[in-house]
């Protein structure tokens, strides 16, 4: 909702102070330089993409449409969950923790988390990290290498995508360009014609430039730096999980692993340390 309301702020800006200068909004309509500038970027985006990373482009287009679902609910679900998870951990053996790792769908404790089941690749995450220490695969100080390792190739999946669009946005001011000088070739065709003709095919040239230009730095660079933030906000949530299974496999009391993570956290999602307190007291009251 905010990188629409951000476009349309944008446009109204530019188009607004268009028609205070002076200038009839109609002149900007030329479906023919559109055509051309947005063709030349799909067809660019498709010769640079594999087909996983268009896909993934237009997985993160529609997420930062909607907004990243990682705010502080999210992250006390996760940490409510978390904590669960420890605390049965601890009190019945690793091994009682290999049906909600096996069947996460099915999992009591995930299920009582709605915001944290439906995200898919951190429970995918978290099962993969749990799994080694319940199968007794790896020694508990092993783990963080392979949590490591695969935050890693998650970043650069990530990446792929922003990077991919980065450069399509770049060259849109030079399809701008092209699209311009086709329409003067367009032109000068038709240079023996009325003044008026020739007026109006030098001005779609023109809008075929500004198209490029502000398509790419109005909209395209603005989202790939969205996506950017957005996929930050995804790897620390990661990192959050992360954190917490490898200080538990450690040794730490669940509680304490739940702190680690909740210390790595920004400010804007991060509970206090009473109020995480306070939040897993009540989930103890409750079992009780």
């Amino acid at each position: 909702m905010i990188i629409l309301i951000g476009s349309f702020i944008v446009f109204a800006s530019v188009v607004g102070g268009f028609v205070l200068g002076g200038g009839h909004v109609p002149a900007l309509l030329h479906l023919s330089e559109l055509i051309m500038i947005a063709g030349a970027a799909l067809g660019a985006l498709v010769i640079m993409s594999p087909k996983k990373v268009l896909i993934d482009m237009a997985k993160l287009t529609l997420l930062a449409l909607k907004g990243a679902p990682y705010n502080r609910l999210a992250y006390e679900d996760l940490l409510k969950a978390l904590y669960e998870l420890f605390m049965l951990g601890r009190r019945n053996g690793m091994i009682a923790l290999e049906e909600h790792v096996i069947n996460p769908e099915t999992s009591a404790i995930f299920l009582k988390y709605p915001s944290f089941i439906k995200n898919h690749h951190a429970v995918s995450f978290l099962c993969n990290g749990l799994r080694p220490i319940i199968d007794g695969k790896i020694k508990p100080d092993q783990l963080k290498v392979l949590m490591e390792v695969e935050m890693q190739s998650m970043e650069a999946e990530h990446n792929a995508p922003i990077n991919v669009l980065t450069r399509a946005a770049d060259a849109m001011p030079g399809f701008g360009i092209v699209a311009a000088v086709l329409g003067i070739v367009i032109t000068m065709a038709a240079i023996s014609g009325p003044i008026e003709d020739i007026g109006h095919k030098v001005a779609a040239a023109l809008v075929g430039t500004f198209l490029g230009i502000f398509l790419s730095y109005g909209f395209m660079n603005p989202l790939a730096v969205n996506m950017e933030f957005i996929c930050a906000s995804e790897m620390a949530f990661t990192r959050c999980i992360a954190a917490s299974i490898v200080s538990f496999a450690n040794g730490m009391a669940p509680l304490m692993a739940i702190e680690v993570a909740r210390r790595g956290l920004s400010s804007d999602v991060r509970p206090t340390a009473d109020g995480l307190e306070t939040m897993l007291k009540a989930l103890n009251t409750q079992k009780g």
